[in-house]
């Protein structure tokens, strides 16, 4: 019988690792619709970023009562799961705390765990009361309606299920321990569970196996199910936001990128050289020059990592000057919008055998509206703000950059200031020869 346990363990096992490493291949792949961009420089630097913004959470503590109960579910997170490797082994082998040699280290470890599993506990409750009694502003946006706002919920009721059940787990297994119960040795500290075992200590111990047994397969079943539930969640930024904060872009917050094509033929008007009359070389099978992004195949792939390791927290709409004043803009939705095509194009090229086939739509217009684009100040305070280092505002310069160079689409205001500029040289309308006119006056 033990061995059909470790069987069917095994299979559950594979099940839960197979249909993960199958979400993570299909995320990798739609991450790779984007462009390139070589973020291979500064490698010390990007590893400090990683370190002090991801597993530091420095970025967090700016909002410190949110910061901290943060942190206490990220370390409780990390560290719990740590058990995770025991459950397998004695899943896999029929063991019983098989790390339990480790005595006093052991006892500190399994008392370290729930420590932190309460604490976990009590900051899920926090962050559902947050979000569903108090209703902070940034959690009752128009942005997290439908599948985003019960997306949140759901992982919070997913973390008090499972801490409950590591909990329930180590009372009903310490309750068998002090009924010496064959197989299951007396090992760990209990300092919270033992407060809950006393309600078992009046059941047979054939019930309590029974319990104990439910309790460890539900825990473990519900471990497999988070894993795989992440990839459908905004809390994909679990694992996301190491490669997210290593790969962010290095430069000052305001230096903007120049098109490479623009550049070439800036050099090339500019070379006393060169024959202002000559056709510029074709390269043979290139796709036509593309000026900005209309859809995520145009972003490049830091980008499209942006949109998935989005933690839809609202910090950068919450500060977004925009926004606050009554604006249609909302970075957070520029990130949710841009993750919901992409996973669209995914779908699309998943239900025709690996081929993408136009389906009439792109990320702007259809999803992301030029009023919403036109409205962004590009104040970089959305980028200030993100816990992760998500940049929202380098999307909406490129579908800006698409509007003006590819489709003519600017504001008036902003085509008569363009205008100005080439004619005048300045962004007034007035003749250069005037242009000093000001030092006359008194």
């Amino acid at each position: 019988m033990g061995y059909i346990d470790n069987i069917l363990f095994a299979v559950l096992l594979g099940l839960g690792f197979g249909y993960f490493i199958s979400n993570v291949k299909k995320l990798v792949r739609n991450i790779k619709l984007g462009q390139d961009v070589d973020r291979s420089d500064n490698k010390s630097e990007r590893w400090a970023n990683m370190v002090r913004i991801a597993l530091g959470q420095s970025k967090m503590v700016k909002r410190p009562i949110a910061g901290i109960l943060h942190i206490i579910v990220y370390i409780g997170f990390v560290i719990i799961n740590i058990e995770l490797l025991e459950i397998i082994i004695d899943g896999l082998f029929g063991t019983h705390r098989v790390f339990a040699f480790m005595g006093t280290a052991y006892d500190v470890l399994i008392g370290s765990f729930e420590i932190l599993a309460i604490l976990v506990l009590f900051a899920v409750i926090t962050f559902l009361i947050r979000r569903n009694i108090i209703k902070l502003k940034r959690f009752v946006h128009n942005d997290l309606k439908g599948w985003p706002k019960g997306d949140a919920n759901y992982i919070l009721y997913f973390e008090i299920a499972l801490m409950a059940l590591f909990l329930l787990m180590n009372a009903s297994d310490l309750a068998l321990q002090e009924k010496g119960a064959p197989h299951f040795i007396k090992a760990g500290a209990f300092p919270i569970s033992q407060f809950i075992a006393p309600i078992f200590s009046g059941m047979e111990t054939g019930t309590l196996i029974i319990l104990e047994r439910v309790f460890w397969w539900t825990h473990i079943t519900g471990i497999l199910i988070f894993m795989n539930y992440l990839y459908f969640s905004k809390h994909l930024h679990i694992l996301l936001a190491f490669p997210n904060t290593y790969f962010a872009d290095l430069n000052p917050l305001g230096k903007f990128n120049n098109l490479e094509s623009v550049t070439k033929e800036v050099k090339l008007m500019m070379d006393p050289n060169a024959d202002p009359f000559a056709a510029p070389p074709a390269d043979a099978g290139a796709a036509p020059t593309k000026f900005g992004a209309s859809d995520v195949q145009d972003l490049n792939w830091v980008q499209l990592l942006n949109a998935y390791t989005c933690t839809e927290c609202g910090r950068c709409t919450s500060s977004c000057p925009a926004n606050i004043t009554g604006k249609k803009l909302s970075p957070r939705k520029i990130m949710m919008d841009t993750r919901d095509r992409m996973e669209e194009v995914g779908r699309n090229i998943d239900a025709n055998k690996g081929v993408f086939v136009p389906d009439n739509k792109t990320l702007l217009n259809d999803y992301i509206t030029p009023e919403e684009l036109w409205a962004c100040t590009s104040c970089n305070a959305c980028v200030e703000e993100c816990p992760v280092n998500i940049s929202p505002l380098s999307i909406i310069m490129d579908m800006r950059r698409y509007l003006v160079m590819e489709q003519s689409a600017a504001p008036m205001s902003l085509n008569a200031m363009m205008t100005n500029v080439e004619n005048n040289g300045a962004p007034w309308q007035y003749s250069q020869q005037d242009r000093l006119n000001w030092k006359n006056e008194n």
